[in-house]
C-alpha cells in the first residue's frame, strides 16, 4: 500500500467529482479541495494504515473519515451561490468518494 498513490487517487477522484458537478467552477473548487486535503491527509494516511493492518474496522474507518466533513469548506461554491442543500450533498459525495478510494486501494 503506497499512501502517496492513494492520496493522489483521492485528489483525482475529487477533482473529477467537482468537474462533473460544477464544470465552470473547477479551478476555484480545486483550491478548496487542496486546502481540505492538506488539513486531512495525515489523518487519512494514519487511518488507512490502521485499516490495512486491521486495527480498525471498515465501519470505524468510515466514521473517522465522515468526522472530517466539516473541514471541507467550499468557499468558492458558496460565493457562486450554490444552495446549502447542494453543498451538503456535494460534501457527502466527496466524503463517500474518499472512503471508496481508500477502501478500494487497501482491498
Amino acid at each position: 500500500m503506497n499512501i502517496d498513490d492513494i492520496l493522489k487517487a483521492i485528489k483525482n477522484d475529487l477533482l473529477a467529482l467537482f468537474s462533473d458537478n460544477f464544470k465552470n467552477l473547477t479551478d476555484q473548487s480545486k483550491k478548496d479541495l487542496e486546502t481540505f486535503l492538506s488539513k486531512t491527509e495525515e489523518k487519512f494516511s494514519r487511518w488507512a494504515l490502521l485499516l490495512a493492518e486491521q486495527k480498525i474496522t471498515n465501519e470505524e474507518f468510515e466514521w473517522l473519515v465522515k468526522s472530517q466533513k466539516d473541514l471541507l469548506v467550499l468557499t468558492s461554491l458558496q460565493e457562486a451561490g450554490i444552495s446549502k442543500i447542494k453543498l451538503s450533498n456535494i460534501k457527502n459525495q466527496a466524503i463517500n468518494t474518499i472512503i471508496k478510494t481508500i477502501l478500494t486501494s487497501i482491498i
